[in-house]
């Protein structure tokens, strides 16, 4: 990927960022769909020398392409999508779930709660020559006010169980009648099974296993579909 090739505005934000840190493009592709990530490079530049395992909190989680966020392309991708249907993803990071979605058709909402964020969403979106993309800030205590969407997509975004109920809200408040709301983590994460319970109450929740290998050893991603009772 060529970033003298991006529109104006995403390769002036594009030099910015790489002023700050290092940063790379790197493919990624699912069937026949491909794009453009750009991903800082040199981990040190963000960390700024907090130690991860003890600052998990803190930790910016979105720098990382997730097992999860590579499963749940791979199943957005695999959707038949109606002309004009539309989707939001939350905590979105660097956006692999959603670009997918909007590759094959979907009218894409990008959500995440930090200005960087956004641009390197918009940067990606740019470079994976994507449309039908938007960007939003979207901090989950302090929704502002939004429009409906058919679909939902979040992975790995069950970090803090302080967030549970504030997830909730933005899912009542976002999801249309009858949408339908996809989550994907690490089948470990302990945080799934509690928020899973609290959102039962008012969602239908099927499940299912996908299995990655890689040099680490296997990774059991774990897919939720949520559906509002009636």
């Amino acid at each position: 990927m060529d970033p003298q090739t991006l529109p104006s505005e995403e390769l002036h934000l594009y030099n910015a960022i790489k002023q700050r840190y290092q940063v790379a493009f790197e493919p990624f592709r699912v069937r026949d769909h491909a794009l453009q990530l750009l991903k800082i490079t040199d981990l040190e530049q963000i960390l700024e020398g907090k130690d991860p395992l003890k600052a998990v909190s803190s930790f910016p989680f979105w720098i990382r392409l997730w097992e999860a966020a590579i499963v749940l392309s791979e199943y957005i991708a695999a959707q038949p999508c109606e002309p004009g249907t539309t989707l939001l993803e939350l905590g979105a990071g660097l956006g692999a779930p959603g670009l997918m979605a909007a590759k094959v058709g979907y009218q894409v909402t990008l959500s995440d709660y930090e200005q960087l964020i956004l641009e390197f969403e918009r940067i990606n979106a740019a470079a994976s020559k994507l449309a039908n993309v938007n960007c939003l800030m979207l901090d989950w205590l302090n929704p502002p006010e939004m429009e409906r969407f058919d679909v939902i997509l979040g992975a790995e975004i069950l970090f803090r169980d302080e967030f549970f109920q504030p997830l909730l809200n933005v899912l009542d408040k976002t999801l249309k009648p009858g949408g339908v709301v996809y989550l994907a983590h690490d089948v470990k994460r302990r945080s799934l099974e509690p928020f899973l319970k609290m959102a039962e109450a008012d969602y239908r929740i099927a499940a299912s296993q996908r299995k990655l290998k890689g040099f680490e050893g296997d990774k059991i991603i774990l897919l939720n579909r949520l559906q509002r009772r009636a």
